[in-house]
Parts: structure tokens; sequence; C-alpha cells
């Protein structure tokens, strides 16, 4: 009677949580993007408004200049 033994890789615990990290690292950079991209897209709108339509939401225009150029830093 022969006995044989079955081995499995040792490698694969940590090859599939190597495999979760990229995705979520790929995930959050995308995401990161994202909300930059969004936070792009309101400052142009921000900058498209009227002087009377800031006035009217309570925004005064050198403010919302300040914001357009804080963009880059959010």
């Amino acid at each position: 009677m022969a006995i044989t033994m079955t081995t499995f890789p040792a490698t694969t615990h940590a090859s599939r949580w190597g495999q979760l990290k990229s995705r979520l690292a790929k995930w959050q950079r995308r995401s990161r993007v994202t909300k930059w991209q969004r936070r792009l897209h309101s400052r142009h709108e921000l900058e498209a408004l009227s002087d009377a339509t800031l006035r009217d939401i309570g925004i005064a225009r050198c403010r919302a200049y300040h914001e357009i150029k804080l963009c880059w830093m959010a």
C-alpha cells in the first residue's frame, strides 16, 4: 500500500493578500482622483456664477476666487 501526500503551495495566502492589497490601493487612487475631479468641477461652476447669484447665496466674489485658487490644495 502506497501513501501519497498532496502539498499545497505555501504562497497561496500571501499571494491572495498581495492581490487584495493591490486592488485596495488601486481603488484608493481612483477614489482620490474622483474626489479631485468633483472638486475641480465644483470650482469651475463657482467661477461661472454671476455676482448677483453669488450675493444670493451669501458669497463675495473675492471669497469665490479664494476657493477657486485653493482647488489644487484640496
